[in-house]
C-alpha cells in the first residue's frame, strides 16, 4: 500500500502560487529569493525526496510546467525524477507531456484512492494546489511536508484555501539558514 505525500513550498502566511514568478502575480518569484546556502540545503533534501520516491502525482499544470523544465536536465536528480512513474489527474488532456506519464482521467478522488492501493511507496505531489486541496477534503494525505520561506506576501492562493483538515506534526527540521521543513501525518 502506498502512501501519497504532498510535498509543497509556501510563504509564512501559506502561500503557494507563483514561487517562480512565471505566472505574473505580482507578488510571486519569491521562492528565488532564498540565499545560495539555503537554496543547496534544499536541492539536499530534494534529492533525498526523490530518492524516497516510488512514484509523482500531478495535476495537468503541473506535468506542463514540469515537462517542459526538467527533460533537458541532467545530473542524479534530474535522471530520478524523469524516471520515476508519474501519474497525472486531468479531465481535460489525453497525453501526458512528462515520461513514463499516465493520465487518471476518472473522478480524481477514485483515482488516487486506488493508486494508493496500488503503488508500493511513497507517491509523491508537487505543486498541483487544487489537487492539494481536493485530496486534503477527502482525508487522502497520508503525509505534509511543508518548505516555508521567510516571506510573508499578504496575498495570493493559499495552499488550504477553505479547506478544514486535521493532522499530527510529526517532524520540524531546519533548512539551510532560513527555510524549515514541517512534517505532518494523518492522526
Amino acid at each position: 500500500m502506498g502512501k501519497i505525500v504532498v510535498s509543497e513550498h509556501v510563504s509564512l502566511d501559506g502561500v503557494v502560487q507563483d514561487p517562480t514568478g512565471e505566472e505574473g502575480f505580482e507578488r510571486g518569484g519569491w521562492f528565488l529569493r532564498m540565499s545560495a546556502g539555503d537554496r543547496e540545503a534544499w536541492a539536499e533534501l530534494a534529492l533525498a525526496e526523490a530518492r524516497g520516491a516510488d512514484a509523482l502525482l500531478l495535476g495537468r499544470r503541473s506535468d506542463d510546467w514540469f515537462a517542459a523544465r526538467w527533460p533537458a536536465r541532467t545530473g542524479e536528480w534530474a535522471d530520478r525524477l524523469n524516471g520515476l512513474r508519474k501519474y497525472v489527474v486531468s479531465a481535460t488532456l489525453d497525453e501526458p507531456r512528462w515520461s513514463n506519464a499516465t493520465v487518471l482521467g476518472g473522478d480524481p478522488v477514485e483515482e488516487v484512492s486506488a493508486l494508493g492501493r496500488d503503488v508500493d511507496g511513497d507517491v509523491v505531489v508537487y505543486a498541483s494546489a487544487g489537487l492539494v486541496r481536493t485530496l486534503l477534503e477527502h482525508d487522502l494525505v497520508d503525509e505534509l511536508r511543508l518548505v516555508v520561506h521567510p516571506v510573508v506576501l499578504g496575498a495570493g492562493r493559499r495552499l488550504f484555501g477553505d479547506t478544514t483538515t486535521h493532522l499530527r506534526l510529526v517532524g520540524v527540521r531546519t533548512v539551510g539558514d532560513d527555510l524549515a521543513l514541517l512534517t505532518y501525518r494523518r492522526p
